[in-house]
Formats: C-alpha cells, structure tokens, sequence
C-alpha cells in the first residue's frame, strides 16, 4: 500500500540503520541499496521505518566528573507561564499528558517548510497543537498503527538538523536505552531548536516502562544528550499519579470513585501538613517537595549554537 506525504517530509527521511538516503520505488516504498533493505506502508497508511537488523551504538561515559546539584539547575515548583509565549493556546483543549503552562513555552515556526516532530506520537494527539504553531507535523511512534511514521526513537529514520521543534510526552520511561534516544533527539533537532518533554518518576509501572526518572536522572539525560536545560518542573504528585493510573490494579473491581478517594487521602493529609508550615523548610526559594513527591516532571531544553553559528560543544 502507497500513501501520500509531504515531499519536505520524505526528503528528510534516511534508512535508520546507515543513515543512507533510500531511494522510492515505483510502488511507493523505499529501498536502501547500502543496507538492501526495503521499506513499505503499512495497511494502515504507516511508513514503516524501524530496523530491519539490529544497529549497534556505542556510548562514553566520562566517571568521576562529581555529582550533579539540583540548585545549578532551572528547577521551578510549579512550572510558571512562559512570560514570552509565542504561542497563544487559550481557546484550545489540552491535550493528555501537557498542560497549558508547558505548552506555554511552545515556538511558532520559523517558516512555512519548518518541521516539527512528535517522537513517540501514539495517535497523534498532539498533531493540532504542532500544526497551530505552524509546524509540518511528523508523527512517529513504534508501535501504534495511527502513527504516519513507526520507527525506534534510539534509531531514528532522520537527516541530521531536520526539526526545529522535537516533542516527547509520557515517552521517555518506555524506551531500552534513554541515552540512546536523547543523543538521536539533539542529533536530529537544529541547532538552536526546542525540546519539550515530560517523563515518568512516581507513576505506577505501565505499558512496559523501563526507567522512570528523578529529576537527577532527567538532568543527567538531558545533559549526556547534549541539551541546555531551560526548566524542569513536576507535572503532577505521586497522589494524583497514583489515583489516575493504579486503583484498577490496587482496588479491583471497586467502584473507581471510590478507589480513587481512598488513594488521594494521603494527599489531602500531605497538604495540610505542609500547609501548617511544620515542614516547609524553603531552599533558595525552591520547595523541598519538588523532586521527592511528583508524579512525573516536564522539561524545556534547547540545541545551543555557539557564537560561530556551530552547535555547541557540549564535550560529548
């Protein structure tokens, strides 16, 4: 089966494999003579452009650096409206997993040919908020069959420098190799691109995750990818994260308004404590809370361009 998509689109796409430019074929499909692999849509109208073999990767680790300090970092509790907004979302739905103050902080594209992709898109539920930007959306997911693109975030089918803006939701925690994929998003992202994601902590196993994040682990993904981190903040608590996603697998068969009501007590508990002040012990302005309790935290992060106009040299 052949389907339609945007010449920009397909001319950013390589074989994830070698990184060779495929050629398409009469039918539609794309071959990779280097790799002689092929390429095909799916029935569903995908172009499936996961590996075929398997790709090594080598990474490096440099030990003994010293520990990373949460206080060198952007971290806000919670994430305030962007100031700057380029973007005005107010008329619009929110989609799951974001929330108006990071979509806040969303660019509007640079031009009518700008690129944006939705890494790990499910079934594109965040096409409408990428297109009002005024970004060609790229939707890529590894399995689901709605996705325009199935391929692997550590392997991804694209020229280097394609998108101006990358986008990761609720992703991060599902994928083999974090590092792998980080290194992919700046490797595929403009220099001086956006960045915007959120990833689990305190949720509940789900859908196959491999690693959820502390907000020390968010920092040290973000950083071994190569990004300069803008802010970091909780998207939810561990309570609400709990309620939403567990009380089928704690409370079954009972009554979800119920289960979710013995789940939030705690948290009703933990906001009066805190709001008595008993523990409210502020450092340089930042709520002790912030990396303990949250249920997952969101990130704003940029590919820096140094003053020659090259991506910066983040020593990787």
């Amino acid at each position: 089966m052949s389907c339609q998509m945007n010449p920009e689109i397909l001319n950013v796409i390589v074989c994830p494999r070698c990184m060779e430019r495929p050629t398409q074929l009469s039918n539609g499909n794309f071959h990779c003579g280097r790799c002689n692999v092929q390429y095909e849509w799916t029935e569903a109208g995908s172009l499936d452009l996961r590996l075929k073999a398997v790709k090594s990767v080598s990474l490096a680790f440099e030990v003994g650096k010293g520990n990373v300090r949460l206080e060198d970092f952007p971290v806000c509790d919670p994430l305030p409206p962007n100031p700057a907004a380029q973007l005005d979302f107010s008329g619009m739905t929110v989609p799951l997993h974001l929330s108006r103050e990071l979509m806040s902080y969303f660019p509007e594209a640079a031009g009518r040919q700008s690129l944006a992709l939705d890494l790990g898109c499910g079934d594109t539920v965040h096409r409408r908020v990428c297109e009002y930007g005024g970004f060609m959306y790229v939707g890529l997911d590894r399995e689901n069959p709605a996705a325009p693109i199935l391929g692997d975030a550590q392997a991804l089918p694209f020229r280097d420098e394609s998108f101006e803006f990358v986008l990761s939701v609720a992703v991060l925690e599902h994928i083999q190799f974090p590092f792998v994929m980080m290194r992919e998003a700046f490797r595929v992202l403009k220099p001086g691109g956006t960045f915007i994601g959120t990833v689990s902590f305190l949720e509940p196993f789900h859908g196959n995750s491999y690693y959820h994040h502390t907000l020390l682990g968010v920092i040290n993904s973000l950083r071994y990818g190569g990004f300069d981190i803008e802010k970091l903040a909780p998207n939810n608590t561990v309570f609400d994260a709990q309620a939403r996603m567990s009380t089928e697998a704690v409370f079954p068969r009972m009554p979800r308004l119920m289960a979710t009501a013995i789940i939030k007590s705690p948290k009703l508990a933990w906001r009066l404590w805190w709001s008595a002040g008993r523990l409210k012990k502020a450092k340089r302005g930042r709520s002790r809370s912030t990396p303990v309790f949250a249920g997952a935290f969101s990130f704003v992060a940029r590919k820096g361009v140094s003053p020659s106009g090259r991506v910066a040299d983040h020593g990787h």
